[in-house]
């Protein structure tokens, strides 16, 4: 039987908080939560607290919100809990080396990654836009580099035609779990050895924002597919079209060709747009004020804005 353990958890998203779930599920005690400071979010901006905070509260786990873990009082708040281990899961606060050693079996990372391919923020993301065959969550031995820690356990699964960025989270955020677990149980025993990353395989997963997710027609229509399902559901690609912005929520390759952007064909199965190389139909599209919408919807209420020869910007 595994060693019960004084489990910190520290976490901030809704990846995060599948993991403290599962953890609330075995016989450790997570002593601790450390999660982000609240944030404002919505049309009011109202401080909300992160999915981890509110699951810890729902089960009456201290939270802890320090805004760095670089300061001494900081430090010592944390070496008060007295944790065997901290298991650190998309926490978003650099942890210095002094917080690294304060738990006897030191902090344990679960990586959204087959490290170390992608190290960094959006590993999740880049690799479907770079066209990767498999994902999968990699469970580290954290240290003071930036996911360059030993790997003690790996879970792989295939990158699909039809994955976007969301179902591979999804996936990711239900196998990273028992990952976790599995390895918790390994290092209590002494059993498990963490695997020396190699460097010289690694790429930086930079961080997603809303101007990669602009359409640049030019590119080949092959890229602009997986950047596509890639940025979905957020910051979800956009282009321009008659001068109000276009969302591209959904798109497959299609068959064609002519200048960058423009519309070749229309129907109820999708828009079809020439690319650098290529072309792409899209499927799925959001005009302004409106919702994601199948283009066959669009196509009856709107056929007007959608004439072929139009180019996209």
């Amino acid at each position: 039987m595994t060693e019960a353990l004084r489990i910190v958890f520290a976490g901030t998203p809704e990846f995060a908080a599948e993991h403290l779930k599962a953890l609330l599920g075995t016989s450790h005690r997570i002593v601790a939560v450390y999660t982000q400071p609240d944030r404002p979010a919505g049309r009011g901006q109202k401080l909300m607290p992160s999915p981890v905070k509110q699951l810890a509260l729902e089960h009456d786990i201290p939270v802890y919100q320090p805004q760095t873990l670089r300061d001494a009082d900081a430090q010592a708040e944390l070496a008060s809990l007295q944790a065997d281990l901290m298991v650190v899961v998309a926490y978003g606060l650099i942890l210095p080396q002094v917080v690294l050693d304060t738990p006897r079996l030191g902090c344990i990372n679960s990586h959204a990654s087959l490290l170390p391919r992608w190290r960094g923020a959006a590993p999740i993301q880049r690799a479907i836009e770079a066209g990767d065959s498999e994902s999968g969550v990699t469970v580290m031995q954290m240290e003071a580099g930036l996911d360059t820690g030993p790997m003690l356990l790996k879970t792989h699964t295939p990158i699909s035609a039809e994955d976007t960025g969301g179902s591979l989270h999804d996936r990711l955020a239900s196998l990273g779990p028992a990952a976790v677990i599995e390895a918790i149980a390994g290092l209590a025993a002494g059993t498990l050895k963490g695997e020396v990353q190699n460097d010289a395989l690694a790429t930086y997963a930079h961080k997603l924002n809303k101007e990669q997710a602009q359409l640049d027609w030019s590119r080949p229509a092959v890229e602009l597919e997986l950047l596509i399902r890639a940025f979905n559901p957020w910051p979800i690609c956009q282009s321009s079209l008659n001068g109000a912005a276009l969302k591209v929520h959904a798109a497959k390759l299609g068959e064609g060709s002519g200048k960058p952007g423009e519309i070749l064909a229309a129907s109820k199965e999708g828009l079809t747009v020439a690319c650098g190389s290529g072309a792409l139909l899209l499927t799925r599209l959001q005009l302004p004020g409106g919702k994601a919408l199948n283009f066959a919807d669009l196509y009856n209420s709107r056929r007007d804005q959608f004439a072929i020869g139009t180019v996209l910007a």
